[in-house]
Parts: structure tokens; C-alpha cells; sequence
């Protein structure tokens, strides 16, 4: 896995909307959501904080079996513990019907801005903050927004088709970022990348963004398909592929357009230093 933390690829504006997603996503996280889990990663969840928890994603999370029928549940938790099995699972009180209304199509939105854990918000925000700048940049701010809920949209619904029958909640921007970044791939492929190699210690390289986003594509892919084991088996690698497949088919038309828009700042800082480098 490689971290990106920076790429050389200048801008010609501010990416106001990168950075009002990336502001959203961590206000909602702070300030709505139940959270259970502390910055550490150490579990501070009781029974029934997880139960609300639950209950908050049902409510606002997209839920596959929802999606394809376009009709809530009518049976969801109530937000208080019914207590723990033998096997150190919480259980939840259930109450029908719900005392709360609910748009599947809606949720799918709101569930775009949902995280489930400081790591789930941070790892998302990473890779929008580093390679969203430059679609929007290109797209334009408008268009960008437009595009970024679309993939998000295309991802849930992709992933619901694989997984029509599930009930578990789809949280996360993971679905639309996963289309920015393949849309970075088709406009950006050889755009220089610093990112932090984790099997090497954490160490920085220099490396061309198509090695980065191919590689973490085909993770995605390979978890997805089953043919690897992923930490973690409630991680939609589905909706990942999915969004970044269309991502970078929706932009492949306009490529040209879209790389012809030029970086025109003449200010940025010089770094010829990395053309040195064996990927140039």
C-alpha cells in the first residue's frame, strides 16, 4: 500500500469545493456522528453507544437491500442494548416500524458523508485532498461537484447489484473519491507523486501516479473478487472498483479537453530536481 502525500501537478485556482468536501465530511463526522472508536484506534464503544451507533447509520446510511427495491426496512434497531452474546457480539433492540422516515435514494447521499472511524474519515479525506484538487481544477468547480456525487451514486448502486441481498449499511466517500481518482489516472498518469510506502518502513518515494492509483486499483480488485484477504471484511471493495471504473470511463471522452486546460500558473515552485529521478 502506498500513501499519497503530495503530487507535483500545479493549479490554476483555489479547489474550494475539494476542500469544502474534505471540511463536510470531517464537521458531520465531529458533529453528528455517534462515534465509537477512539483517534488511536482503541475501542471506547459500550453496548450502547454502539447500538446508537447502528441505529444513526441505518438511518442515514444506504443499505443495499433498500436501494435496489427503493423501500426502508421496517424493522431496524432502536438505538438501546438488548446485551451481548457468548461470542462478544452486541445485541440491539429492534423496533418495527421505524420511527423514522427514510428515502433510500436520499441515503445514498447523506451516506457519502458518513465515516464509520477516524481512519475510515482520514484515509478517504487523504487521497480527495491530494488528487481531487487537480479534476476539479480541470473540470471546474461545478462540474466537479456534479461528478463527485454522481460516482458516489454509481458505486452504491454497483455495489447493491453485487450485493442486492445484503443489510448491512454502505457508509463512506470511499465510492465517490474512488472516481476521482480514476479520473486523475486517465488525465494524470504520469504526474509525480510523493507517498509513503508502508511495507518499506513508511519510507517517501517519488512516483508516478499511475503506478500509485494502478496499484491500489488492483488491491481493491483483488479483495473484491476474493482472490486476496483484506483486514477488515466489512469494506465495500465493490463500490470502490466500481466508482473508479466509471470515473475514469467518464472522462476518457474528454481527455483531451480536460489536459488541454494546461496548468497556467507561472508561480509554481520550481521542481526540475525531480525530472532527474528514473520515472521522468
Amino acid at each position: 500500500m502506498v500513501l499519497p502525500i503530495h503530487d507535483i501537478n500545479p493549479l490554476r485556482r483555489r479547489p474550494v469545493v475539494t476542500w469544502l468536501l474534505i471540511a463536510v465530511n470531517v464537521a458531520v463526522f465531529v458533529l453528528f456522528e455517534p462515534i465509537v472508536t477512539s483517534v488511536a484506534g482503541f475501542t471506547t464503544a459500550t453496548p450502547q453507544s454502539v447500538c446508537e451507533q447502528q441505529r444513526f447509520f441505518d438511518h442515514w446510511g444506504a443499505v443495499p437491500a433498500e436501494m435496489l427495491e427503493n423501500r426502508p426496512s421496517q424493522e431496524v434497531p432502536n438505538g438501546r442494548s438488548a446485551g451481548v452474546d457468548p461470542q462478544g457480539r452486541v445485541l440491539c433492540e429492534l423496533e418495527s416500524p421505524p420511527s423514522f422516515t427514510k428515502s433510500p435514494v436520499v441515503s445514498v447521499l447523506t451516506s457519502m458523508f458518513l465515516h464509520g472511524s477516524w481512519l475510515h474519515l482520514i484515509g478517504n479525506m487523504l487521497f480527495l485532498g491530494v488528487f481531487g484538487n487537480n479534476v476539479e481544477d480541470r473540470m471546474g468547480r461545478f462540474l466537479y461537484l456534479i461528478f463527485y456525487l454522481v460516482c458516489g451514486y454509481t458505486a452504491a448502486y454497483g455495489f447493491a447489484l453485487f450485493e442486492g441481498h445484503s443489510s448491512t449499511t454502505l457508509i463512506g466517500a470511499s465510492g465517490a473519491v474512488a472516481g476521482v481518482l480514476g479520473a486523475y489516472l486517465v488525465v494524470f498518469p504520469r504526474a509525480r507523486v510523493i507517498g509513503l510506502v508502508t511495507f518499506l518502513f513508511f519510507l517517501p518515494f517519488w512516483l508516478p501516479a499511475w503506478l500509485v492509483l494502478g496499484f491500489w486499483f488492483l488491491l481493491q480488485y483483488i479483495y473484491f473478487t476474493g482472490t486476496g484477504v483484506a483486514e477488515g471484511g466489512s469494506v465495500a471493495y465493490g463500490a470502490h472498483v466500481v466508482g473508479f471504473i466509471f470515473g475514469a470511463l467518464a472522462v476518457t471522452p474528454f481527455v483531451r479537453e480536460l489536459r488541454a486546460a494546461g496548468p497556467a500558473r507561472r508561480d509554481a515552485p520550481d521542481h526540475r530536481w525531480v525530472r532527474r529521478t528514473p520515472w521522468s
